[in-house]
């Protein structure tokens, strides 16, 4: 794959975890992806786990505030962000990603 396709599935990816959250997490889904887009591709691995980590952070939170709504749509993009990550080995598998 080439350094391209791979920040142009990631933006995607955080794009669709942006829409599916609440206004406070979108903005912080946004942020990382405009890092992601201007990123060098050695970078894109980090960026990766701490999408992964933030996207589990709001579904958690979508949980205790018993918004079943934000859980279902952060935790199915959050599915295809991890299924992304993995097939494109992106993720540290030292690491336990």
């Amino acid at each position: 794959m080439t350094q391209q396709y791979l920040v142009g599935e990631l933006s995607v990816r955080l794009a669709q975890l942006q829409e599916a959250a609440d206004p406070q997490a979108a903005d912080r889904f946004a942020s990382l992806r405009r890092e992601v887009e201007a990123a060098p591709p050695h970078a894109l691995g980090p960026a990766v786990e701490r999408a992964i980590r933030l996207a589990d952070e709001y579904c958690w939170d979508s949980v205790r505030r018993g918004d079943v709504t934000a859980f279902d749509g952060l935790a199915a993009w959050s599915a295809e962000l991890c299924e992304f990550a993995a097939c494109a080995g992106l993720l540290d598998r030292e690491a336990g990603g």
